[in-house]
Formats: structure tokens, C-alpha cells, sequence
């Protein structure tokens, strides 16, 4: 499960580059009921996800020419520059050197050898965190889909220590899920999971792995039918997944997706 300790390793920020703010954010505000709070002109744009006056992610204008609008999960490390230097030497890259954040601690951009995106943070001051996580409306689960699981294991357990466990696919289908838990941490912490693919499986990023998020829902059919109903569309259920719950996998009118999942414990209310 995800929390809000933010062990080094752990999912600790979510955000999403956006064409238009202000539209998108409407749009996720009548899927899950969040509240956009800018940080201020200063911010050029850049705001806080709120659900009942707490952190759930943040939105910011999608300013890359050609860039794909989509979420970036950040992970908490306790040395961003150290851990740029284990992402290349690891056969990642870096989009965007370490830098600082006013008050907010350090960040990097980077890439896994797979083409998979990601952010690094390292705390400091009084900057943001998500405040609500593993609840109905919030962040609760992280996959990354790739090309080559092996490698990707190999590649973030290096970096961050992870540590894995196999599973078969729910419902018999074929295939290995492969479930990740931060460093020396026991497996009812596990926090997300990867997937092998093959590239055609990956259109959205023209074959290269890809990350998203997993929001909670106490209703899945009916948080799909206000994604269909605002502009977005659904690649995939809903379903349900034995042993795991009923989802979807969703994109938003921009193109990002994101999957919908009522678990078959049910999330805690935000």
C-alpha cells in the first residue's frame, strides 16, 4: 500500500503536464471531485490536486513541444544527485539535471533504459507531498508497463532497492505481474507493480514503457461513465479482476491515462 511516511523508494509526488490547466483540471474535478489551488503567478501555472482540503497531485502546462501529456510519479530518495548518477550509470538518462525547488527540496528528471519516465525528490523545507493516498480519490497504486520486465527489475531494483515478488495474472490470462516493494520493507507495503508488454501493446508512447497512476474509486461503472461523460474515453473495462477488484483503464480528454480501481477491500474515504 502506498502511504505518506515516504520511505526512500516510495511513490511521494504525482503531477501531470496538461495542454490546458484550466479545462483539464475541470475534467478531473468532475471525475474524483478534486479542487485546483494554484501556487501563485510565480508558479506560471503550476497547482495542488485537493480533495476535502488535502494534497492528492498537482497540474502544470504541458510547455514541451511534441511531449506526450501525461502523469510523472516521483519517487523519494534521500540524494537526488547521487541517484542521477546511479540512473546513467545504470543505463538510464537524465531529461532534467537535479535542481532545486524554493523551499521544496530537490528534483530530477529522468528515464529508465526502456524509455519509461520518472521523476526523483529529495525533501527539504516546507514544499508540497501528497497528503491523502490509498483512498477513494487519491493516489493508491503505481504500474509501470515495458517492453522488458527482467531489466526493468534489474534496473530500479539497482536504483532504489526495490524488491519483488511474482504473480500470475488474474483470471488465468497468461503472463507475470510482478509487484513492488520499497527496500527492507516487508511485502504488505508494496506500492505498485510492473508488467512486460510488447511495444505494440505501448501505442501511446510509440513503444517505449511507460508509467500511471491507479486512483481509488468506491464505484468504478460510475467513475466511468463520468470520464465518458467529460471528454475522456475508456481503453479497457470495466472489468472484474479476480483477487484485485473491478477497474478500468481510462484516458483523459488530453490523452493520459490513468486506471480507475474499485478494490476488492474497499479504499479508505479521503
Amino acid at each position: 500500500m502506498i502511504t505518506t511516511d515516504f520511505v526512500p523508494g516510495s511513490p511521494c509526488w504525482l503531477d501531470l503536464g496538461a495542454p490546458d490547466v484550466k479545462a483539464t483540471a475541470g475534467f478531473y474535478s468532475a471525475v474524483f471531485g478534486w479542487e485546483f489551488e494554484s501556487y501563485g503567478e510565480e508558479a506560471q501555472g503550476y497547482g495542488a490536486f485537493k480533495l476535502g482540503g488535502r494534497t492528492v497531485g498537482a497540474i502544470g502546462r504541458l510547455t514541451e513541444e511534441g511531449a506526450r501529456s501525461a502523469w510523472m510519479v516521483y519517487f523519494r530518495v534521500t540524494d537526488a544527485d547521487a541517484t542521477t548518477r546511479a540512473v546513467t550509470e545504470a543505463g538510464g538518462a537524465v531529461r532534467a539535471e537535479p535542481f532545486d525547488i524554493p523551499d521544496g527540496g530537490r528534483i530530477a528528471q529522468l528515464t529508465d533504459p526502456q524509455g519509461g519516465q520518472f521523476a526523483i525528490w529529495q525533501p527539504g523545507g516546507t514544499g508540497p507531498a501528497l497528503e491523502t493516498v490509498d483512498a477513494t480519490g487519491s493516489l493508491s497504486w503505481i504500474e509501470l508497463y515495458t517492453t522488458d520486465a527482467k531489466a526493468a527489475q534489474a534496473f530500479y531494483g539497482g536504483v532504489f532497492g526495490w524488491t519483488y515478488q511474482d504473480q500470475p495474472l488474474p483470471g488465468g490470462d497468461e503472463g507475470v505481474y510482478t509487484l513492488i516493494t520499497p527496500a527492507g520493507l516487508p511485502p504488505e507495503r508494496m506500492h505498485g507493480g510492473l508488467m512486460e508488454l510488447p511495444p505494440q501493446f505501448l501505442q501511446a508512447t510509440g513503444g517505449k514503457a511507460y508509467w500511471h497512476p491507479v486512483f481509488g474509486t468506491a464505484d468504478c461503472d460510475a467513475s466511468v461513465a463520468k470520464v465518458s461523460g467529460n471528454g475522456g474515453s475508456v481503453q479497457m473495462g470495466p472489468e472484474d479482476a479476480e483477487g484485485v477488484g473491478r477497474l478500468a483503464v481510462c484516458l483523459d480528454p488530453n490523452g493520459a491515462d490513468f486506471v480507475l480501481l474499485n478494490p476488492s477491500e474497499p479504499p479508505a474515504q479521503g
